[in-house]
Parts: C-alpha cells; sequence; structure tokens
C-alpha cells in the first residue's frame, strides 16, 4: 500500500464529514450533558459510537472476508471519517477541566465511563462484523489502518 493522491484526498474527505457529524451529535447532545451529571456525553457518544464503527467496518470489510471492500474506502472510513469523528483530544481536554474545576470524580467516571464504553463497542462492532463476515478476527489489514 502506497500513499496515492486519490487515498489522500479520500481520506481529507472522510475527515471533513467525520468532524462534521462530531460537531452535530456534540451539538445535539448538549442539553443532557448538563443534566446527566454534568459529564460531555456528547463526546463520550461520539467516542462510543466512533469505535463501534470502526470495529464493524474493519472487520466486516477485509478483503478476505464476504464483504471486501477496496482498499480507498477503507481508508476514507477508517482513517478519514473515524479519525475526523471521534474525538480523544476534546475527550482530554473535557477531562481536564473537570480536574480542574473541582470535580475530580466527576473526571473519574468520564475517563472510566470512555475507555470501557470504547472498548466494548469496538468489540460489539467486530463480533457483529465477525458473524456476517463467516468469523473474521482481523480488523485492520495494515498499520496504517490501526491509526483510524
Amino acid at each position: 500500500m502506497g500513499v496515492t493522491f486519490t487515498n489522500c484526498v479520500l481520506i481529507m474527505i472522510g475527515g471533513a464529514l467525520g468532524t462534521l457529524a462530531r460537531y452535530a451529535i456534540g451539538v445535539a447532545a448538549g442539553p443532557i450533558s448538563g443534566q446527566f451529571g454534568q459529564l460531555p456525553w456528547g463526546t463520550i457518544l461520539i467516542n462510543v459510537s466512533g469505535s463501534f464503527i470502526i470495529g464493524f467496518f474493519g472487520t466486516l470489510t477485509l478483503a478476505h472476508g464476504r464483504f471486501p471492500a477496496p482498499e480507498s474506502l477503507r481508508l476514507f472510513v477508517m482513517i478519514g471519517l473515524c479519525g475526523g469523528y471521534t474525538t480523544f483530544s476534546s475527550f482530554s481536554l473535557q477531562t481536564l477541566d473537570l480536574i480542574r474545576s473541582g470535580g475530580m470524580v466527576r473526571a473519574a467516571v468520564n475517563v472510566a465511563a470512555s475507555v470501557v464504553f470504547c472498548i466494548i463497542a469496538v468489540a460489539a462492532g467486530h463480533l457483529i462484523a465477525s458473524h456476517l463476515n463467516g468469523g473474521a478476527r482481523e480488523i485492520a489489514q495494515t498499520a496504517i489502518e490501526e491509526d483510524g
């Protein structure tokens, strides 16, 4: 796999779409964040759903499976879309803000909920797609796909 102009453009488009989706969901989730434990639920939801998507799509579209996808589509979704959509930097900033405002317990809940739910989501996505894809064990086919 080499770096091509086409793949770079596809990754940029995926990143832009992922970023727009992240913004829209973050705005939509704003009202519930203050109501339920004053946690950044939009960011948690984005990270969990992004983890599910990368686990599901990465497993479902393996080249040797039932639903192979071209490398360019896998890069578009796994690197571009998921990379633009998931918000680990926002998660880190929000956690620091919780700590700085004296909300150590809320910060700990935010970290634990995000990590646990995201690992569960990526595993669920993988397991469902693995079942659909004849028992595939992989998610990523190349090292670059793991950077999503």
